[in-house]
């Protein structure tokens, strides 16, 4: 149990349970993870080696 006191001033101490922040916060790290999990998809692979390429390729040219 949590000794946190609610907004307001009220001396009941409650849980994190009781908390409306904690069943958001649960909510998105379950969503979080959810996507963190899927693939990347091969076009936006693809696309991230053509990126690497042209900034190597303009360094290259900087370069000289």
């Amino acid at each position: 149990m949590n000794s946190k006191k609610p907004a307001g001033g009220s001396n009941i101490p409650y849980s994190d349970d009781m908390d409306p922040n904690n069943a958001i916060s649960q909510q998105l790290r379950a969503i979080y993870q959810e996507i963190e999990s899927e693939a990347i998809p091969d076009r936006f692979l693809d696309l991230l080696e053509k990126l690497d390429a042209a900034e190597a390729s303009q360094k290259r040219g900087a370069d000289k």
